[in-house]
């Protein structure tokens, strides 16, 4: 059976409790025997080596030195990582070590809860397969990215909210690789009640199920 490890925290405003739960569900669901630990603590355990996929939901907070080089190290030897919103992509803003797992780091969301539409470009990809262009209403994140990404899903700013982004076309969903790891990060998800759209919630299980290991 695959095991998964879901680490919750953070800010609370990204309701990492709650989404937490969901997705334990949804691993369940799909298999799984989950694991949920609400400290960063648990990226330390040496046990992190045996899993086939690591969930984090922690919006920025911090991660110590020992936590993040067991991470690495762990989705470096073939651990799956998968992650949503804030709760990877804006999580542990002083390591840089962890940013390069995820290949993103959130910087800005213009307008907070705007009205926007997410862009499908791979749609021959599994993880998109029959999902097409959606309207989206949450915080539209704009990130500074890896170029190795392979990128899923965009979106496009429109500069009502920061004029000199105007056109700006941004990754929304990717997956990479980092060592032998997959990696998945979707920057939907600002709060819970995002998982009851149907696009953005079959993207995240997709996207989980392909990277764990």
């Amino acid at each position: 059976m695959r095991e998964a490890l879901i680490v919750w925290g953070g800010w609370s405003g990204h309701e990492p409790q709650e989404c937490a739960k969901i997705i334990e569900e949804m691993l369940q669901e799909d298999g799984f025997k989950v694991y949920v630990e609400n400290s960063t603590e648990a990226f330390a355990d040496p046990s992190i080596h045996d899993l086939s996929l690591i969930v984090p939901i922690v919006t920025m907070s911090k991660i110590e030195k020992e936590e993040v080089k067991n991470l690495a190290a762990a989705i470096e030897s073939g651990v799956g990582i998968a992650g949503y919103h804030g709760g990877a992509g804006d999580s542990f803003r002083e390591s840089v070590d962890y940013q390069f797992i995820i290949g993103g780091q959130w910087v800005a969301h213009p307008g907070n809860i705007i009205d926007y539409t997410v862009n499908i470009t791979r749609p021959d990809d599994p993880v998109m397969e029959g999902i097409e262009d959606f309207p989206y209403t949450s915080e539209q994140y704009y990130m500074h990215v890896d170029p190795s990404n392979e990128v899923l899903a965009t979106t496009t700013f429109n500069g009502d909210h920061a004029y000199w982004i105007n056109g700006v076309v941004m990754p929304v969903v990717w997956k990479r690789h980092y060592g032998k790891g997959r990696v998945f990060y979707s920057s939907l998800g600002h709060q819970a009640k995002e998982f009851s759209v149907p696009q953005m919630k079959t993207m995240f299980r997709r996207g989980a199920n392909w990277a764990a290991r």
